[in-house]
């Protein structure tokens, strides 16, 4: 498939803010049950919510330009009965609007207690806002991987690994932010940020490492036999049938040559897992918080080319027909 940019952007985009606000809210809901220490509510999670609602309107701003008609963008909503894009066109803006929310709610300080659990934990209405915003990206989460994952057609994203892999690459990127945001602010949680910014790494890195693995042995159900017809083990094609470019050739194909599909691989590889894990550890046990930026920076620009080539990877049966272009 071609990969298109805005696409790539939205995705990683909104990925990160998801799982930055996720740190937030983790952040938050910990120091309840007096298992981390409470973060001031105005310079770490109204200040925080702002950051997540830029990420977030970044990638909203993308996605128009992969519309031929951004004017009629909001139709794009009708068919939530039965399209994933649908659903993620809603959960998107009821996401940024219950970010916005529960950031205004720590602005402002209105935040009045609702009830007390037996154990003595007291919810108040941003502890509601939250767990609210939070089940919504999750939700956003799904929609998103569940896009590619239902198109059964394209075996390299018709598995649950994509859904597990949007998942966890937006939580890495987003712990990875939150750390360096509280290292920025002298916060008491920089390690705890710090430390499941690690794990949610290296699970990503197993389960896309799982997908790379499944996808290098796929035996594609459609082969130039299945698609004419003909049974014969010597079938080649000379021709694409046509003289020039077409719609099918220009967004079914990635263009670039096997050299450089094969070494965007192996850079992604290289940018998202070992070197943020390394500047990770080196800036929290030197307390330098610039390396946990360069961290965060690092693996984004190597979400940047995973998601190039996991669009790349996927090979439409319609190219049986146009492969010597």
């Amino acid at each position: 498939m071609h990969p298109a940019f805005s696409v790539i952007f939205l995705t990683t985009l909104i990925g990160a803010g998801q799982g930055l606000f996720l740190a937030l809210y983790t952040g938050q809901f910990y120091s309840v049950f007096k298992l981390l220490p409470a973060q001031d509510s105005v310079h770490f999670y109204a200040y925080g919510s702002l950051l997540v609602f830029v990420l977030l309107v970044a990638g909203l701003f993308a996605s128009f330009f992969h519309l031929g008609r951004p004017e009629r963008a909001w139709r794009s909503a009708a068919r939530w009965r039965t399209s994933w894009l649908s659903r993620e066109v809603i959960v998107l803006p009821a996401l940024m609007g219950s970010v916005a929310a529960w950031g205004l709610i720590h602005f402002m300080g209105w935040n009045p207690v609702l009830f007390s659990l037996i154990a003595g934990a007291e919810v108040d209405l941003s502890l509601l806002v939250g767990g609210v915003a939070t089940l919504l990206c999750f939700t956003l989460f799904l929609c998103t991987g569940m896009i590619y994952a239902c198109i059964k057609m394209l075996q390299e994203w018709a598995t649950p690994l994509t859904v597990i892999n949007y998942t966890l690459f937006g939580s890495a990127s987003g712990f990875i932010l939150a750390t360096a945001f509280a290292a920025w602010q002298g916060s008491g949680i920089v390690n705890f940020l710090g430390g499941w910014s690690m794990v949610l790494t290296i699970l990503a890195f197993l389960t896309r490492g799982a997908s790379l693995f499944r996808n290098a042995r796929l035996k594609h159900k459609s082969t130039l036999e299945t698609a004419i017809g003909i049974r014969h083990a010597a079938i080649q094609q000379k021709a694409q049938g046509a003289m020039a470019g077409s719609f099918n050739t220009r967004h079914f194909f990635h263009g670039a040559s096997k050299r450089k599909y094969k070494s965007v691989k192996w850079v992604f590889l290289l940018l998202v897992f070992p070197l943020p894990l390394l500047l990770l550890s080196t800036g929290l046990s030197a307390g330098v918080p610039g390396l946990l930026v360069a961290a965060f920076l690092v693996q984004y620009a190597g979400l940047l080319m995973e998601r190039w080539f996991f669009f790349a990877q996927a090979n439409h049966p319609q190219n049986l027909y146009y492969q010597t272009v």
